[in-house]
C-alpha cells in the first residue's frame, strides 16, 4: 500500500517520493489520453464548472502545469526561471486561450505536462525539501508541488465530463486528499464530527460537533471539493457548508 505523504518540512523518503512521482505521471497520462479525439464542438461545450467550457478547463490545466514547472525550476536552481505569472496574467491567458480549437488545446496541455514531468525528473534529491511560496502566499516544500499537480489533474479531469468521474479517482489520491481536507476542516472549525470512508476503512474526526458523514471515499471528496451536493452520502444531520476547496495545507509549513 502506498503511504500517504506527511506534512513534513524535511521531505519524503525515497520510496514515498518515487511512488508519488509515478502517480503524478499516471494521472498526467490519463489526462492527456482523455483528449484523444476531442472535437471542436466538445471543446466549446460546457464543463462541470459554472461558466467554463472544456476549453477553459484545458487551458487552466496547461497554465497550472506551467506554474508548477516554474516552482520546481526555482527549487532546483535557486533562481527564478523568468518572471512569475501573477493572477491577472493567468486570468488573461485563460480568457485568450479557452476559445482555441481542440487540436491546439490538446497539444498545449500535453506539452505543458511533458515539460512539468521533465522538470520533476531533473530534480536532485536534496532539492525536494526546499520551501517555496504559492501564489496565494502559503509556503510548502518542493515535493508538495507534485501533490498540488496530482490534485489539479484528478479534479479537473473529472470537471471535463469526458467519461472520467470521481469514482475513477485512484484510492491513493482519495485517501491523501481526504487527509488534507479533514485537517483543513479542523483548522477552520467546520462542524463535522466524523467523516467515514466506507470503502477505504478510514475515518477522520475534524470537530467535536456536527454530523457524522459516511460514504465511498470518492463521494466524500467530491462533496468536500464542491463537485457534488452530498446527496449520495449518509449523514445523521444536515450537512454544513464547507470552505472553498482546496485550502492551504494544515498545519502547513509556516
Amino acid at each position: 500500500m502506498t503511504a500517504h505523504p506527511r506534512l513534513d518540512p524535511v521531505g519524503l523518503d525515497p520510496d514515498e517520493l518515487a511512488a508519488l512521482l509515478h502517480e503524478v505521471r499516471d494521472s498526467a497520462a490519463r489526462l492527456g489520453a482523455a483528449l484523444d479525439g476531442l472535437t471542436d464542438d466538445q471543446a466549446r461545450g460546457p464543463s462541470a464548472l459554472d461558466g467554463w467550457s472544456r476549453g477553459h478547463v484545458i487551458t487552466h490545466l496547461a497554465r497550472s502545469a506551467d506554474v508548477y514547472r516554474w516552482l520546481l525550476a526555482l527549487a532546483r536552481t535557486g533562481t527564478e526561471p523568468g518572471p512569475r505569472a501573477d493572477g491577472a496574467t493567468l486570468d488573461r491567458a485563460l480568457r485568450e486561450g479557452a476559445g482555441r480549437g481542440a487540436a491546439e488545446l490538446a497539444a498545449d496541455l500535453r506539452e505543458s505536462l511533458r515539460l512539468l514531468l521533465a522538470e520533476a525528473a531533473a530534480m536532485p534529491a536534496d532539492r525536494w525539501p526546499v520551501l517555496l511560496t504559492a501564489l496565494a502566499g502559503w509556503r510548502h516544500p518542493a515535493w508538495f508541488v507534485l501533490q498540488r499537480a496530482r490534485r489539479e489533474f484528478e479534479t479537473h479531469h473529472a470537471d471535463l465530463e469526458l467519461g472520467y468521474g470521481s469514482a475513477d479517482w485512484p484510492s491513493s489520491y482519495v485517501g491523501w486528499a481526504l487527509d488534507q481536507t479533514a485537517a483543513t476542516l479542523a483548522a477552520a472549525a467546520v462542524p463535522v464530527r466524523r467523516i467515514e470512508a466506507t470503502d477505504l476503512g478510514r475515518g477522520w474526526s475534524p470537530a467535536a460537533t456536527g454530523p457524522t458523514v459516511s460514504g465511498p471515499g470518492h463521494a466524500l471528496l467530491a462533496w468536500l471539493a464542491g463537485r457534488a451536493d452530498g446527496t449520495a452520502l449518509r449523514s445523521d444531520a444536515p450537512l454544513p457548508a464547507v470552505p472553498r476547496w482546496p485550502a492551504a495545507p494544515a498545519p502547513g509549513w509556516g
